[in-house]
């Protein structure tokens, strides 16, 4: 088949890296570069970085859509963030990999929210794109497991890999994949930011460390000192830290930042 792929982050690439191994790839859309680091250095996506390892058509905006020459038999969007419009979604079937229990958690952070829940599995959805947000006909569902100390990167792999899978499947013969409308009332997810990674000492543990590991870090203060709390486990229903980084610091482990209280009380979020 001749695909357009979009999409923008890291664990889309193998997925996107083994379509291009079996169909021909004539235009790749990503995000445009974006500052990074402290110095803020325009850097690419992933998905742009491995489409220029292959040699293929990129573009950092859908405005130019209409400008490439040849026209797909499908679109492959996973992961992109740009909302599609009509010159798009009228050009050739599109569709989507969504990772959530349809029409559970549509919206930009279904993987986070679903850590953040709790929730112990989830669905990963191939879908048709349209026009209203994640809400198309579902064309093959997967099940995956969210183990109690998987985050947000080592669920994104699980669904790289089931994804994969998934697309090959279904585009050897999309015929054989009828769709399905999705059944039942609809849930939103939204994007999170650094307020959210504010810990509560107030919640449980179980919470605090599924926040920690949905978002990545919880920040909070401990013995005045601002730090951010990198990862968690739960052990005997108590919240056990096992990596920590002091602002201006490198990250370390937990042990190696209590020697450095000199045995002084622990007070969190103070």
């Amino acid at each position: 088949m001749k695909l357009i792929l979009m999409g923008t982050n890291d664990f889309v690439v193998p997925i996107f890296d083994s379509l291009a191994n079996k169909h021909d790839i004539i235009a790749v859309f990503t995000r445009a570069p974006k500052p990074m680091g402290r110095k803020h250095i325009l850097t690419p996506s992933p998905v742009h970085v491995w489409a220029q390892s292959r040699g293929l058509d990129v573009h950092n905006s859908i405005q130019e859509f209409d400008s490439v020459a040849q026209k797909p038999d499908m679109i492959v969007v996973i992961s992109y963030g740009v909302i599609l419009r009509d010159n798009v979604l009228n050009a050739a079937p599109c569709i989507n990999i969504h990772p959530s229990s349809l029409p559970k958690y549509r919206g930009p952070s279904p993987i986070r929210t679903a850590i953040l829940n709790g929730d112990e599995n989830m669905d990963v959805c191939l879908m048709q794109v349209t026009s209203e947000l994640d809400a198309g006909d579902v064309y093959m569902r997967e099940n995956i497991s969210i183990d109690e100390n998987d985050t947000n990167e080592t669920i994104e792999n699980k669904v790289s890999v089931v994804a994969t899978e998934m697309l090959d499947r279904y585009l050897k013969n999309p015929s054989d994949f009828p769709p399905v409308a999705q059944n039942g009332e609809p849930s939103f997810t939204r994007k999170f930011d650094g307020s959210d990674e504010i810990i509560d000492w107030k919640k449980t543990p179980q919470q605090i460390h599924n926040q920690i590991r949905a978002l990545g870090c919880g920040r909070t203060k401990i013995n005045g000192m601002d730090v951010k709390i990198l990862e968690t486990r739960i052990e005997n229903g108590e919240l056990k830290i096992l990596k920590i980084q002091p602002s201006g610091k490198n990250p370390m482990d937990w042990k190696s930042f209590i020697n450095g209280l000199h045995g002084a009380d622990i007070k969190y979020g103070e």
